[in-house]
């Protein structure tokens, strides 16, 4: 298994990129979280990896954070979700959105991800209810179980996908303006106060 990947990055081109280590150029696909966080072409990158081996391929992923190659492997588990169903999801929603969707049994934002099926949705919902808490246990920074703050939290990250932010600039908006006792209007309000600054 190959765990991770340190090296030069050599050539991005969503959903593809190559690490070169060591004169050995690696070929992985990743979400588009990742391809937010990645540097320029040539810099030097670490990346997490998960390593799939098929019949007539092996194909390497990669994952800027190892919360994604968590949520990432646990997806795998879920009957009918594939990798790129699952890279699809990590592409389309950030990993503390996923969690607040099916904390709070939100199928309609699932579908909302290119790929993703009202089944598909509904499954997920029903297979990952579990999971997300696993996924918690095990030091992923997922947000707090549902209440009040939760579901505000949720309904700001929703609306802010419609107003066309990317996933992982929306994580770190409400990381910004994080407030327990905040409605989800104020939620907002802070956000996009936050991101014309």
């Amino acid at each position: 298994m190959i765990s991770w990947l340190r090296g030069r990055l050599a050539a991005k081109q969503p959903p593809t990129l190559v690490v070169d280590v060591n004169g050995v150029g690696y070929e992985c696909e990743a979400p588009m979280s990742t391809f937010y966080a990645l540097p320029e072409t040539g810099a030097d990158v670490t990346l997490r990896t998960h390593l799939v081996v098929r019949e007539d391929a092996h194909l390497l992923y990669a994952f800027a954070t190892e919360d994604e190659r968590r949520l990432f492997r646990s997806l795998l588990k879920v009957s009918g979700v594939g990798p790129r169903i699952a890279l699809g999801i990590l592409s389309g929603i950030s990993v503390e959105g996923f969690a607040l969707c099916i904390e709070a049994q939100d199928a309609d934002q699932l579908v909302r991800v290119p790929g993703v099926g009202r089944k598909t949705a509904e499954r997920l919902l029903i297979e990952m209810r579990d999971r997300v808490k696993e996924l918690a246990s095990a030091g992923a920074a997922l947000p707090p179980a549902i209440g009040r703050a939760a579901t505000s939290q949720h309904e700001a990250y929703s609306a802010l996908v419609a107003l066309g932010y990317r996933p992982v600039e929306i994580t770190k908006l409400l990381k910004a303006v994080a407030d327990e006792t905040a409605s989800t209007e104020e939620l907002i309000r802070r956000a996009l106060k936050v991101a014309a600054t």
